[in-house]
């Protein structure tokens, strides 16, 4: 099996920083991507940001520019870099790892609790 943990979410003003981390461990024969979705109350998962092996990176057009996604292979970590908060914000942020657990497996999906942002105006 594979564990995302995630840490780093909070309460912040409008404007501020937070920086979420996510550490993927357990039985990992490679990981394809690694990335950030946020769900708000009412509204449907969305991604936010996504790197994929070899550093190319998506992210959503409402963060462009405000929040930066970086990876430590090593480390299977992933962080988001969240600059200019906006009450827009305001989710539960979900990691999210494509991995793949033997040289014979197919890719499988795995997500982390969730970690909450709140961001007051």
């Amino acid at each position: 099996q594979v564990q995302l943990v995630e840490s780093g979410g909070g309460l912040v003003q409008a404007g501020g920083s937070l920086r979420l981390s996510c550490a993927a461990s357990g039985s990992i024969f490679s990981i394809n991507s690694m990335g950030w979705y946020r769900q708000a109350p009412g509204k449907q998962r969305e991604l936010v940001a996504a790197v994929i092996t070899g550093g190319t990176t998506a992210i959503a057009d409402s963060v462009k520019g405000r929040f930066t996604i970086s990876r430590d292979n090593a480390k299977n970590t992933v962080y988001l870099q969240m600059n200019s908060l906006k009450p827009e914000d305001t989710a539960l942020y979900y990691c999210n790892a494509k991995v793949i657990q033997s040289s014979y497996s197919k890719q499988d999906d795995y997500w982390g609790q969730g970690t909450q942002v709140t961001v007051s105006s």
